[in-house]
């Protein structure tokens, strides 16, 4: 094959010679697409000393010619897994991204050092690129994550040849969010560790849990017990503002005097739990979370006691009880043996087993 190309060869080394001495741009172009030919045809039987030299003349030739040009040597050089390394550099770092898109989503010749680079500094037409290859590392999608738009992030969490770090994936599970489609092809990669699918499907919307539960029907169980999970916590979390800011308006009731016990007791039809415990440990003397114990106790005594201590009537016990078992869904007691029991309970008995709750949260307390 070589004794072939010799002849070609060194027609060619006059044309090159005379092409960069004082050939004009159209004469370079034609001498390197000859020479790209040359290359292509050979690439395979050719020496590290000739892919040097073929380096070399490439280096020349690139200079002083059009952009359609580098881009269509860009395109033939891509593929090529011998191809000269630093006329492949040269391309990949060109800032107009027809030039350097092909060798940077396809070339093997590219080392990681010089993608880094790219990655960090490039436009994100270069990242979509570098998104596209075979094989990304996790260093190198450490940066596409960080500097990517939405565009090159979704490209490199759907491309099967990235390797993501834990802070990567934390950081997109995070950004998954906000981003339904994001989340769908994140929660579809079968190397995503457990603890970041579950923490993804716990805040995925509907549509992206269901489409993840059809992807891994095994793990649709596991799916909607986490869900569920989170929900809780949500509502939890819900639930600890709205505390405040009831806690917040009883206080200011007690302070101006105009907490008592017809506005416990009106808190309390109105289903108001927070509100109606709150102004029952106020009146009863004790802190919140003390009442509070108390009252979600599975048995009515809790807030008998309180109440008894706070000096209310039956009607506002009969009020607070009906809220609970309101509120828990639980079965209604009997109210007649309840108001027997209620009557008949002392004030010091009351006071002494309100002493014994106290010394248990102090005790439980944290220090």
């Amino acid at each position: 094959m070589r004794s072939k190309s010799a002849k070609p060869s060194e027609n060619l080394l006059d044309e090159l010679q005379a092409a960069l001495s004082h050939g004009t741009v159209a004469r370079r172009v034609e001498t390197l697409r000859r020479v790209t030919d040359l290359f292509i045809n050979n690439a395979v039987d050719y020496s590290d000393q000739h892919v040097r030299l073929f380096d070399d003349v490439f280096q020349c030739l690139v200079e002083r010619i059009e952009t359609s040009a580098k881009a269509l040597l860009a395109d033939r050089l891509a593929p090529i897994g011998a191809a000269p390394p630093r006329i492949i550099r040269t391309l990949a770092l060109d800032d107009v991204i027809d030039v350097a898109g092909p060798v940077l989503s396809k070339s093997e010749r590219l080392d990681e050092a010089t993608l880094i680079e790219i990655a960090r500094s490039k436009s994100q037409a270069h990242l979509k690129a570098i998104s596209l290859r075979r094989v990304l590392s996790d260093a190198l999608t450490d940066v596409l994550v960080a500097r990517g738009n939405d565009d090159v992030v979704q490209s490199t969490v759907a491309n099967p040849g990235a390797r993501f770090s834990e802070g990567s994936l934390t950081d997109l599970v995070t950004r998954a969010e906000r981003d339904d489609d994001l989340a769908t092809c994140i929660g579809l990669r079968p190397d995503l560790p457990r603890h970041h699918y579950l923490k993804l499907v716990a805040k995925a919307s509907l549509s992206v849990r269901r489409k993840l539960e059809a992807a891994n029907p095994e793990l649709a169980g596991e799916v909607a017990s986490v869900v569920q999970e989170a929900t809780q916590r949500v509502r939890a979390a819900a639930m600890t503002r709205q505390t405040e800011m009831a806690r917040a308006l009883v206080k200011s009731l007690h302070e101006d005097g105009r907490l008592n016990e017809y506005q416990v007791m009106t808190f309390a039809e109105q289903g108001k739990f927070d509100e109606t415990n709150a102004g029952l440990a106020a009146l009863a003397g004790v802190a919140v979370e003390t009442a509070e114990n108390m009252m979600v106790e599975s048995r009515n005594e809790g807030v008998m006691i309180l109440a008894k201590v706070a000096g209310m009537s039956w009607s506002s016990v009969r009020a607070i009880i009906a809220m609970r078992e309101k509120l828990s869904g639980g079965a209604q007691t009997d109210m007649l043996t309840l108001r027997d029991t209620y009557d008949a309970l002392r004030s010091s008995t009351a006071q002494q087993v309100l002493r014994f709750h106290r010394m248990q949260q102090n005790t439980t307390s944290p220090a």
